[in-house]
């Protein structure tokens, strides 16, 4: 508990992870209300009312992204990795303690940008055709598919700063795990998109890239259609992560500090 109230103390005496975590929810909101506002529904639609509203989960993910990278590697950059390794000398301790105040912080912030996401969609995807009458379902925030989908987004968010940070961890260089994540959460998925693979692999890597399974969680119409339904998606995500930090972790206690 001492550990958990230590990172806690290091993040909210400075002032770049509470910017990062308020940028990402004005992002978030922001990206998603462009989506609303944009699309429009002609006689008929078959767009995802919830899904589409919170679009800007797929840009907020970056910043949660950076977060979780800059939580380990500003401390090796700076030196500081040293004065927490002999405050805490149990190392996945450490870890588990940045893991725990990271994933609080996320799921605080990305409840409430998807909240708003949500409320911002409820008002204006109306106004733009989506309605029975369309074919599209007008956007229900009690109906339990979609807080589903919130909710799955909120912890979607959470799992990608935990894979985040279990990569920074291994790495311990900000550019480097940054890039890392940045390829699998928007390369892989770009690849997918191009249609440039044997469509076999595109349908393994829809199924098993983090991103891809991931994001599943939040389809609310056509789930037999996906590659892979929500709930497994979220879990092939939280596996990327738990192997992220399982590798973070082995690596710290095995290589100097």
């Amino acid at each position: 508990m001492s550990a958990v109230h230590a990172e806690w103390t290091k993040l909210r005496t400075v002032p770049s992870p509470g910017l990062l975590l308020l940028t990402m929810i004005v992002v978030t909101v922001g990206f998603g209300l462009l989506e609303d506002v944009g699309q429009k529904c002609p006689t008929s639609c078959s767009y995802d009312s919830p899904k589409l509203s919170l679009t800007g989960i797929l840009v907020g993910q970056a910043l949660v992204a950076v977060l979780a990278a800059l939580m380990v590697t500003s401390e090796y950059g700076s030196g500081m990795i040293r004065i927490t390794l002999t405050a805490v000398p149990r190392r996945l301790t450490a870890l588990a303690a940045k893991a725990v105040v990271l994933t609080g912080m996320v799921l605080a912030a990305g409840a409430f940008a998807a909240a708003w996401s949500l409320i911002a969609g409820r008002y204006i995807l109306p106004g733009n055709g989506f309605t029975g009458a369309h074919g599209s379902e007008v956007l229900s925030l009690s109906a339990g598919s979609t807080l589903r989908a919130a909710g799955g987004s909120v912890l979607y968010l959470a799992l990608i700063g935990l894979l985040s940070l279990g990569l920074a961890t291994a790495v311990r260089d900000s550019g480097a795990s940054i890039a890392l994540l940045i390829g699998l959460i928007y390369i892989v998925p770009l690849i997918v998109q191009l249609g440039v693979l044997d469509p076999r692999w595109e349908r393994h890597l829809e199924r098993w890239s983090p991103m891809n399974a991931g994001m599943a969680i939040q389809a609310t119409r056509d789930l037999n259609t996906l590659p892979i339904g929500p709930w497994p998606g979220l879990g092939v995500l939280a596996l990327w992560a738990a192997g992220a930090l399982l590798l973070g972790g082995l690596l710290l206690r095995l290589r100097d500090a």
